[in-house]
């Protein structure tokens, strides 16, 4: 089974990690350097209009790509699950994860992003603001799905297939956003949705500050019960949430809760 998870906007290399953590290097290496040659083409204020972003956020970024180097080390880098620091990582706590749990979450999670296509947890990162459905036109077309292609449900393939034969599940967790940019036409393991739902008004609706952590807690409820299947995802309680079977199909989780924290 696979994990999809986007990644945050909010980064965190600040902390201090855990000492003798272990990493990987992203498995895509030339086509995150091929995207930080056109990003380093852009202004300040080009950067500012094409992503929706503050003038300080701009500079901010416009450093960050002209200090992108190929070679990945301690000090310009950090493991991937521990830098993202958004709604979805704060239910994750990749801090309190053990290093066994940190195993079993490289070989199962996949971090989808836009500049480095998919990240595995322990893969080093350096700091940068890309997100998926930026129309940043390069050699390939328009937008970053375009650039992508089919590579990134190529690599799900291949590490899905790694998997026991009756595990070979995509499971996710990731916002539509990012979750377009697997090619579907490409990708072979069947693709389990989970939604969670709060209780609003009279009515079951997704809320995003919710629906963000739950996919979190999510993650981190499959990794700490290593879940070999979809189904057994299905015991889900952390926070509140449980299944709500009427509203399921096999393809489509759905968790509910009466009340928000």
């Amino acid at each position: 089974m696979l994990l999809l998870l986007s990644p945050a906007k909010s980064l965190d290399y600040d902390t201090p990690l855990p000492p003798k953590l272990p990493h990987t290097l992203p498995v895509f290496s030339e086509q995150p350097l091929e995207l930080i040659e056109v990003l380093r083409r852009q202004s300040p204020q080009q950067l500012s209009e094409l992503m929706g972003i503050s003038d300080k956020l701009a500079a901010l970024n416009v450093a960050r790509y002209e200090a992108f180097s190929p070679r990945f080390t301690a000090t310009n880098a950090r493991q991937a699950l521990l830098a993202f620091n958004g709604d979805v990582y704060e239910g994750l706590q990749a801090r309190s994860l053990d290093a066994e749990d940190l195993d079993w979450a490289q070989q199962h999670l996949a971090i989808l992003s836009g500049l480095y296509g998919v990240l595995r947890p322990l893969d080093r990162m350096q700091p940068y603001r890309l997100e998926m459905g930026t129309r940043l036109e390069t050699a390939h077309g328009s937008n970053l799905y375009q650039f992508w292609g089919s590579r990134i449900a190529e690599h799900l393939n291949q590490r899905a297939a790694k998997q026991p034969a009756g595990e070979r599940v995509i499971v996710n967790l990731a916002s539509q956003e990012y979750f377009k940019s697997v090619d579907l036409k490409h990708l072979k393991p069947p693709v389990v949705e989970c939604a969670f739902e709060d209780y609003k008004n009279g009515a079951y609706k997704i809320i995003s500050f919710h629906a963000k952590r739950a996919r979190g807690l999510m993650a981190r409820f499959a990794i700490q019960r290593r879940a070999r299947s979809a189904a057994e995802l299905e015991a889900f309680d952390l926070e509140g949430y449980a299944l709500a079977p009427a509203s399921s199909t096999p393809a489509r989780l759905v968790f509910r809760r009466k009340t928000a924290d």
